[in-house]
């Protein structure tokens, strides 16, 4: 048998490339756009790529399923209860599907049909012989993570609430993945990162019986109590994942390798004004918030880009890159594994047009977390726990209309940065732009919960005449979401230097 993982970690996604040596016949499950791996790998082994798999509709990256089967005439297929608007063969629970010379030959793959992340949700159990008592593994796609299972309320459930797909969930782990052997071992489509769950360990497999101790969500409880698990404290869902389910769902037009024509400075501000195009910069952290085009958005490449941009451009938005040279290709890549494909060019060195023409830039407002003025007092919460985690602090309603802390902050220092002076001002919108669970897990006083990934479809809930200031764990968060403000006509935003992790090492 040939097994080869290929795990991509600017969106801790796995896919996977299985082989019968013997026969030459594989198949591929779960992969991404940018196929080329595959291809090459497949050809090294004597593989022919006869079946492309989907463990279910993603939809935090656009699958490569089209790009495959153009390539090789594969297969598509998924689980039997997918609806897509190409044809697909449809795998039915309990089919077995042989990559021997016959039926009873060779590398075999049973399908389990596992709804809960998903309706179409299926597994894959993999023996090397049919006979084989112990499975070699099982590819658990968004059912089964290595420390976590997968959330059950995403849109591509649509039309079922949360505790039913929860309960579905439920039924798909007890009834079909913890009846396979301990020794069996488990291997994921995502790690720690992914938003399609909440506690994804960094490890890539593991095997049933380690998940069957360990894994939180599958320790004996009551059904009641595992859906009340399972649909809380559940990140908060990128912009992008339900243009991606649709694609993924109903087809999407080819990748187009290559990189992005060059764009003058010019042509750049053209495409802003006359096209709506979005000016993402692609650059450092550092190097944006000391300089970049007034109005641009940021992501960085160092980072989780693509998630990142897909919170904060809407899907099907022109983009035009500021990248450093050279990443210029890579950049526009990753936004294509999660469809942004309307990348019209990039603005070379963008760095050094900034060193030319300052006028046309503008340097990030940052804030040291004693600057806040909260006081000795009110950050006597906000401390250090086992692990580096951070808790004991009062919260405020996250759905309150009132985000105004009790806290102030020194007049001067959100336009400039400067220290603090004998005169306050209480009246800023302190946002915690983390995820739920984190922000549960311990807060600053007064903050409001605004988590990055959802903050472009709620930015009608902050007040643009009032200060902003934002923060998120170690700062990087926060750049992102003061960029979309400023883009959005908020005059007076900044963000805390090295976010909650900060604070909290301020105060031992």
């Amino acid at each position: 048998m040939h097994f080869a993982q290929y795990y991509l970690d600017c969106l801790s996604q796995a896919s996977y490339l299985i082989g019968d040596k013997t026969t030459g016949r594989a198949v591929l499950v779960d992969p991404r756009r940018d196929i080329d791996d595959y291809l090459h790998d497949a050809e090294a082994a004597g593989l022919r790529i006869e079946l492309v798999i989907e463990t279910h509709i993603h939809a935090d990256f656009l699958s490569g399923h089209l790009e495959l089967a153009r390539a090789t005439g594969a297969t598509i297929a998924f689980g039997e209860a997918a609806e897509t608007g190409f044809p697909v063969r449809r795998l039915r629970d309990g089919e077995r599907i042989s990559l021997g010379a016959d039926d009873g030959q060779g590398v075999t793959l049973t399908v389990l049909a596992t709804p809960g992340h998903t309706l179409e949700s299926i597994c894959l159990v993999l023996r090397e012989h049919p006979d084989d008592d112990v499975p070699f593994g099982v590819l658990t796609g968004d059912t089964l993570f290595v420390g976590d299972v997968g959330r059950p309320d995403l849109l591509s459930a649509a039309g079922h609430t949360p505790q039913d797909m929860a309960a579905r969930l439920h039924r798909s782990l007890h009834t079909k993945l913890l009846t396979l052997p301990d020794a069996t071992r488990v291997f994921p489509a995502h790690g720690a990162g992914s938003a399609c769950g909440r506690s994804l360990s960094s490890e890539t497999s593991s095997t049933i019986g380690d998940q069957r101790r360990y894994n939180y969500a599958l320790q004996p409880m009551p059904v009641d109590d595992f859906i009340r698990l399972v649909t809380a404290g559940q990140p908060a869902t990128p912009g992008y994942f339900a243009h991606d389910a649709a694609l993924n769902r109903d087809g999407h037009p080819l990748l187009e390798p290559g990189p992005p024509p060059a764009l003058t400075l010019d042509e750049a501000l053209a495409a802003r004004d006359r096209q709506g195009a979005v000016l993402l910069d692609c650059r450092p952290l550092a190097a944006y918030t000391r300089a970049h085009l007034t109005g641009s958005l940021h992501t960085s490449l160092d980072t989780r880009f693509a998630e990142y941009a897909g919170s904060v451009v809407t899907p099907g938005t022109p983009i035009v890159l500021l990248a450093d040279p050279g990443t210029e290709q890579e950049a526009r890549l990753r936004l294509a594994r999660i469809g942004y494909d309307h990348v019209l060019g990039h603005l070379p060195d963008p760095t050094a047009v900034l060193d030319r023409m300052p006028e046309l830039s503008s340097s990030s407002r940052r804030i040291r977390h004693e600057e806040l003025g909260l006081g000795e007092a009110r950050l006597a919460g906000v401390a250090e726990a086992e692990g580096g985690r951070m808790g004991g602090v009062a919260q405020t309603d996250v759905t309150s209309a009132d985000p105004t802390p009790s806290g102030s902050i020194p007049k001067g220092s959100l336009p400039t940065g400067s220290v603090a002076t004998d005169s306050v001002t209480t009246d800023i919108q302190l946002i915690d732009v983390r995820n739920p669970a984190e922000y549960e897990a311990g807060a600053l006083p007064g903050a409001r919960n605004l988590p990055l990934a959802g903050l472009a479809h709620r930015i009608a809930e902050l007040d643009p005449s009032r200060p902003v200031v934002l923060y998120c764990r170690s700062g990087n968060r926060s750049v992102i979401a003061a960029a979309l403000l400023e883009a959005r006509g908020f005059a007076e935003v900044c963000d805390v230097i090295g976010g909650y992790d900060a604070v909290g090492a301020g105060t031992q």
